[in-house]
């Protein structure tokens, strides 16, 4: 069966589309609210969804995210609660591609065996892991092929031509470029020098190239469109998450995500 992440990327290919592809952090607000936002997310307009794995040490991210993810440990969520909401939201009907975002310390205290093929039976589709450096990731990739489970590397500006070509080599469903050095955050604009990196990627793989880091709104993406194949939005989102009373997260959520895509006539 085709990976769902090729199929979605080529559908959007053909209809000469932008791929949507928001975050959340399992557990944030809470568990119950987190899986009912992935659902209110992609049916309002994300085409894919990156699933956060709260750790206790995201070196990654920036405030935002740090601090939805130590709000879900504090909720109780973990890897396994995380895999058991991949798994009620494909029962629940979810075909959107799911991607999970997360550290290699929770993937290796779980059993790397055991993991993946909770993800396979699940129906996890990619997996990111910002902290697996390139050169020791190549067993976990080949065990994540065996699942079916697209490895996605994080590419940066700041990586030198043999870095990108050694990630796009055992790369699957897209390469993550990260829109500007330093950890993640929403940004006011977009870093100048981001199409060159896109273009260098490209000279070293056929995969789409989808952006994040620091994307907060509908002309980003529009921006985006003119280069790569994609956006992901997720501190943007998560603020507004944050500020949003309890009782309106779905909608503000629902907002949000259609304001992302010019709709509502809520592009700014």
């Amino acid at each position: 069966m085709a990976n769902r992440i090729d199929t979605t990327m080529q559908r959007l290919k053909n209809a000469g589309k932008t791929a949507l592809v928001p975050f959340v952090t399992v557990g944030f607000p809470d568990l119950d609210t987190s899986e009912a936002l992935a659902q209110t997310i992609l049916e309002s307009g994300g085409d894919m969804l990156e699933l956060g794995i709260p750790f206790s040490d995201p070196l990654a991210d920036g405030p935002t995210i740090q601090m939805t993810s130590f709000r879900a440990l504090e909720n109780g969520a973990n890897l396994r609660k995380s895999l058991e909401m991949l798994k009620r939201l494909r029962d629940k009907g979810v075909e959107a591609p799911l991607i999970f975002m997360g550290y290699y310390n929770p993937f290796f205290r779980y059993g790397i065996e055991k993991f993946l093929q909770a993800s396979e039976d699940a129906g996890l589709d990619g997996i990111i892991v910002p902290d697996l450096p390139t050169e020791e990731s190549a067993e976990f990739r080949e065990a994540c092929q065996i699942h079916g489970i697209h490895v996605i590397p994080l590419l940066a500006p700041t990586s030198p031509d043999s870095r990108i070509a050694e990630a796009c080599k055992g790369a699957g469903g897209f390469i993550y470029c990260v829109s500007l050095t330093g950890v993640t955050g929403a940004r006011q604009s977009l870093s100048s020098g981001l199409s060159d990196l896109v273009g260098r990627i490209r000279q070293h793989t056929e995969l789409p190239v989808i952006v994040g880091f620091g994307i907060s709104r509908y002309e980003h993406i529009q921006e985006i469109g003119q280069f790569a194949d994609g956006a992901v939005v997720a501190s943007a989102l998560l603020d507004a998450i944050d500020k949003s009373p309890p009782e309106a997260v779905q909608d503000t959520a629902r907002k949000f995500v259609r304001s992302l895509r010019g709709l509502n006539g809520e592009s700014s």
